[in-house]
């Protein structure tokens, strides 16, 4: 079981995840975080990189900045990424829902495919003159059962990180056009019938474009909340109505 499960038991809740039937589509909850052009690290870097951020998860949740990581200015900018920080960003909930056609006929594949992904224009501090809201970041915190088989991909731009049991699995860092990155779960040492997470944290940074691509053989994903330091009991209130089931010890 995650770790983040592991420290809800701790705070006295019992959970047990409830995969939802096969059907067509996921619905995922996603925190999206608005930022000035003037922020630092959007529109001052370019290409790919990777290696930018530690190969675990932090004890928040978030990545982890790599010293000198090329394509971000300093550890203290990119922690404004993943966390509210009032003056610097502006934070909304948005949904995604991925796309399984007609059901199982289609192999049990689900996909988000959005070649002009902006779920904020106009919202947050605004497009600053642009044609869309061009800088923003996105955090999806979701919980599944692994069952052999399962894959998870992506493609897009720009900054993008997978993590599977708080370890980095697809790695396509910095400011760049659309990329592709996949992962085949078998490959991870996981327990079929076990919980983990799924962590993903994307970064639009720069004015050219906007692309956003999930596709998954994972037909149990559910959207827990994001968790900030400091807030556990309000998370664990969160996933009563998550589709993960609490009751107090």
């Amino acid at each position: 079981m995650t770790n983040r499960l592991n420290k809800l038991i701790a705070a006295g809740f019992s959970l047990t995840l409830m995969a939802p039937a096969f059907g067509d589509t996921i619905t995922l909850d996603m925190v999206v975080r608005d930022f000035k052009v003037s922020h630092p690290d959007f529109e001052s870097f370019l290409g790919y990189q990777a290696g930018m951020v530690e190969s675990t998860l932090g004890v928040d949740g978030t990545p982890v900045y790599v010293p000198g990581a090329s394509k971000i200015t300093s550890a203290a900018t990119f922690y404004d990424w993943y966390h509210n920080v009032p003056g610097t960003n502006i934070t909304s909930i948005k949904q995604i829902s991925l796309d399984n056609g007609l059901g199982a006929t289609t192999g049990g594949i689900y996909t988000y495919d959005n070649q002009s992904f902006f779920p904020i224009d106009g919202e947050g501090w605004g497009n600053e003159g642009y044609s869309h809201n061009y800088h923003f970041t996105v955090q999806i915190a979701t919980m599944f059962t692994y069952q052999a088989g399962q894959n998870f991909s992506f493609r897009g731009d720009d900054d993008v990180w997978v993590f599977i049991n708080k370890q980095l699995v697809v790695d396509l860092g910095g400011v760049h056009g659309p990329m592709n990155g996949s992962v085949n779960l078998d490959t991870l040492g996981l327990t079929a019938g076990q919980n983990y997470s799924l962590d993903l944290f994307f970064a639009e940074r720069h004015t050219v474009g906007s692309s956003f691509k999930i596709e998954t053989s994972i037909a149990n994903l559910i959207s827990v909340p994001v968790p900030e330091p400091g807030t556990l009991t309000l998370l664990g209130l969160g996933l009563l109505g998550l589709g993960l089931r609490g009751r107090r010890i």
